[in-house]
């Protein structure tokens, strides 16, 4: 069964998007993972499909309804449907590799794009919303931030990528960012690739990177090695 991704928005012609090129492109081309966008207007309320209404308690902007959300929701995903369920919201917990992984050895997702001042939290609880943020700043809306998401799962989904390899030496995989990488010419504006790299000798070579990931790492990202340093708990 392949992958399915069903996508909530208000604005379902950004989708495909850059999902539709590349290599995400040719698996979805190839059927490796189906993409719909559902519109969520079309569970509107009355003849202007409204979908938005003022925040209980006043404040600026408008609020996505809980009744139409619920209904957008319960029609993509039915009772019985096992795909997790996501919310794209700055206030979610951080988006991880562990979890892009998880997810792409999954069945697929069901993701709901807010807009406005975001979507009554009584539907979020009913519908068990697993809010999710790709960073500490805010978006227009959770489109960018699905398409985001997305393409971190699908390069992971079987037969996407060209080589296993190419996704365990990335960013992340082993708790490290990604040593730094070079190609041809040998020498670019008097910067000579290192001669590591051309030595030949493959257990250098693999040392040499390790090292430069652990020094990238603490240069860039030292709460990488202070997670990985603290103790699994149980």
């Amino acid at each position: 069964m392949s992958f399915k991704a069903s996508v909530l928005t208000l604005f379902p012609e950004m989708f495909p998007g850059p999902l539709g090129i590349s290599l995400a492109g040719r698996a979805l081309e190839a059927g490796r993972f189906v993409l719909e966008a559902r519109q969520i207007r079309e569970h509107g309320i009355g003849t202007h499909r409204m979908v938005d209404d003022t925040p209980a308690g006043g404040g600026p902007g408008m609020v996505m309804r809980a009744d139409v959300m619920a209904a957008a929701i319960d029609a993509a995903a039915p009772e019985g449907d096992p795909r997790p369920r996501l919310l794209m919201s700055p206030r979610g917990r951080p988006l991880t590799q562990k979890m892009v992984k998880d997810w792409a050895a999954g069945p697929g997702l069901v993701i709901v794009c807010g807009r406005f001042e975001g979507i009554d939290e009584r539907v979020i609880e009913a519908r068990g919303l697993e809010e999710v943020s790709i960073g500490d700043f805010v978006l227009s809306g959770g489109e960018i931030a699905a398409l985001a998401l997305l393409d971190a799962v699908v390069r992971l989904l079987p037969g996407v990528m060209g080589k296993a390899e190419s996704a365990s030496e990335e960013s992340f995989e082993n708790g490290l960012l990604e040593y730094p990488q070079y190609t041809r010419p040998q020498e670019f504006e008097g910067r000579e690739i290192p001669e590591v790299l051309t030595s030949g000798h493959h257990g250098k070579v693999a040392e040499w990177r390790r090292a430069e990931a652990l020094r990238l790492t603490r240069e860039r990202r030292p709460d990488l090695l202070e997670a990985s340093a603290q103790p699994a708990t149980k």
